[in-house]
């Protein structure tokens, strides 16, 4: 007598199948609004309900925030210990400068002859004692600064706009225009850039800041030129600007909208660099005696004033150098800074 083999359903076939699961998913598609009676959906295709479930969760949990390039180079400086202190640091020296008028004890032209002479100390409020007339150096530093930096953040704004626009130019449109700007930039790269300042500097008059900003600006912009130049020719020959230009887009529009971004890291850095050079070149032509003439006190001309009497009141010399020498170490771990939270490659801050 032979034996059949025995039928076997689908749940024993498959042990994760149930019953239940196989009359739901055969189940005929009910009346409207009813939520218990559905057909089962093709292989592959989703349902809209499930959809809707997705998108949900997305939302809710497995959304990532997006982060601009600006963003993380925000984050990546922030990391940066020494620049954010350096960045405080002469954020307070700047403002100390600024509102001299109400940092100051004293006015930077008031006389005392009774106090001329003094050492540092608390008693009067001379933190940085007198000179021979017994004006008050604490008070004379500080508006110093405030000239000190006008000086250096109107060169580095005239020299980054000059800058950028001739690498800009000649970067872009190449050829012969190229030539003529690179052909120059190299001519004021030649030129011995302090005793070109001292003779302009001679021969104008260098009262205000503005003036000593100009000099400054016409022999500082050459450097970010080149760099500018670089960024653009290597920009120039990607897909996106031929794109841009072959959508019509005007010269203009190319360089402002879609190249001038790319390589404001580099400029940026640069500009800030070029705070710290104008200060010292300032202070140079202001010891010499071509820059900021008195009786208006600038950081350079305070040493020149106390050059005399350096060996018997030290004070004169010491606290206006020292500030300067302060502000350039922040400008400088400030701009490093820069550098790293710019530079697309860095993948650590280093301090």
């Amino acid at each position: 007598m032979t034996e059949h083999p025995r039928e076997t359903t689908r749940e024993q076939r498959e042990p994760g199948v149930t019953r239940r699961g196989v009359e739901e998913q055969q189940a005929p598609l009910g009346a409207a609004g009813d939520p218990g009676l559905r057909r089962a959906a093709p292989a592959g295709r989703v349902q809209p309900g499930e959809a809707m479930a997705t998108a949900s969760l997305y939302e809710e949990g497995l959304e990532v925030e997006s982060r601009s390039v600006w963003r993380l180079a925000l984050r990546r400086f922030l990391r940066h210990r020494l620049a954010m202190a350096s960045l405080i640091l002469l954020v307070l020296i700047f403002l100390a400068g600024i509102f001299a008028n109400l940092v100051a004890p004293y006015s930077y032209s008031q006389i005392n002859l009774s106090d001329a002479g003094l050492g540092p100390s608390l008693s009067g409020y001379h933190f940085f004692g007198t000179d021979d007339l017994g004006r008050d150096y604490f008070s004379r530093v500080i508006y110093g600064i405030r000239t000190t930096e006008a000086v250096a953040i109107f060169t580095a704004v005239l020299s980054v706009a000059l800058g950028t626009l001739v690498g800009a130019v000649a970067g872009y449109f190449g050829g012969w225009i190229d030539n003529l700007l690179m052909r120059l930039t190299d001519l004021v790269l030649t030129l011995p850039a302090l005793a070109v300042l001292l003779v302009a500097s001679a021969l104008l008059s260098t009262d205000s800041p503005i003036t000593v900003s100009f000099l400054l600006a016409a022999i500082l912009w050459t450097s970010l030129a080149r760099i500018v130049r670089g960024s653009f020719l290597s920009l120039k020959e990607n897909e996106y600007i031929e794109a841009a230009r072959a959508s019509g887009a005007s010269h203009t529009r190319i360089i402002l909208r879609h190249m001038l971004p790319n390589s404001l890291g580099p400029i940026i850095v640069n500009g800030t660099l070029t705070v710290a050079v104008a200060i010292l070149i300032e202070a140079v032509l202001s010891f010499l005696g071509f820059g900021i003439k008195p009786p208006t006190p600038s950081l350079g001309s305070l040493i020149n004033d106390g050059k005399g009497q350096m060996l018997t009141e030290w004070w004169l010399v010491t606290f206006p150098g020292l500030t300067i020498v302060i502000i350039c170490l922040c400008v400088n771990f400030i701009g490093d800074g820069l550098r790293d939270a710019l530079d697309p490659t860095q993948r650590r801050v280093r301090a």
